[in-house]
């Protein structure tokens, strides 16, 4: 009889020893916290901020991913990881039996000692760290503001410039397509100038956020997804709102945090690209 993935998946997980650099667990934690300020940033009550799941104390490798599905949690135990950071965590549809999927999970983050630590809107509004301000750089655009109000918090960002729409679009559309994604736009870009941007990556497109971009001036409006909706109350406005991927626009937060790991605490991290096509 074969044996089955998951008993494969946890005999090379089992199979690390302690030999290479390694952090106390409850040290990584307390300092996320205090970076990301896990205690203060509001959130929604599926995002269960912090350390999720624990493991026997000791952090050797660090996984970070987008989401805690179990594909990143199967990679994190073949990497050798027993620490996996997050972006959406374990918990975002509530209670549910542990069965099926979920306890296949469970299992093989128990049985390779893995550790769970998520972080969502402290991750997103974090102003070094965080997936906008960290997006917003790499599409060479420079923040100056806040956007995406939530709560006490900004979530996103926003700034000024005077460029083409088709020229920001057209270098969208390359950091997506290295994330395994497509980008579209609510109207047509040629044309069009962006003297005014605002940036939420992940599901920034809402009523509430369209409605914030025209008030406050915006012309164009980055976001990774939203509801059909969106896309036809932009098309009344003529407002241009640019869908990045939801997928892609929140890897570069996960990536930053776990060179910020290494950098303090001396552990390896990877990165588990596993895109969704969203």
């Amino acid at each position: 009889m074969s044996t089955p993935p998951v008993d494969r998946i946890l005999a090379q997980a089992t199979g690390n020893g302690l030999e290479a650099p390694h952090a106390p667990l409850r040290d990584i934690v307390a300092a996320l916290d205090l970076e990301l300020r896990t205690a203060e940033i509001p959130d929604y009550g599926g995002a269960v901020n912090g350390l999720q799941l624990a493991n026997r104390g000791t952090v050797h490798k660090v996984a970070v991913a987008v989401d805690a599905s179990r594909a990143a949690i199967t990679e994190a135990a073949i990497s050798g990881a027993n620490l996996l950071v997050v972006h959406h965590g374990l918990f975002w549809s509530g209670a549910q039996p542990i069965t099926g999927v979920s306890y296949e999970k469970y299992r093989t983050l128990f049985g390779g000692d893995i550790a769970v630590y998520a972080t969502h809107l402290p991750l997103d509004c974090h102003p070094a760290l965080g997936h906008n301000v960290r997006l917003a750089r790499a599409l060479g655009l420079t923040p100056t503001g806040g956007f995406a109000r939530y709560k006490t918090i900004d979530v996103g960002v926003s700034g000024t410039g005077d460029e083409p729409t088709a020229d920001l679009f057209a270098r969208i559309e390359a950091f997506t397509a290295r994330y395994g994604g497509q980008v579209r736009s609510s109207v047509p870009v040629a044309g069009r100038t962006t003297r005014r941007w605002a940036l939420c990556t992940g599901g920034g497109a809402s009523s509430d956020t369209l409605r914030e971009a025209r008030d406050t001036g915006i012309d164009t409006l980055i976001v990774g997804e939203g509801p059909h909706h969106t896309t036809v109350e932009a098309l009344e406005h003529d407002f241009c709102v640019i869908y990045a991927g939801h997928y892609a626009t929140e890897t570069l937060g996960v990536q930053a945090l776990g060179a910020w790991i290494e950098a303090k605490f001396g552990v390896p991290w990877t990165f588990l690209h596993l895109p969704t096509g969203s």
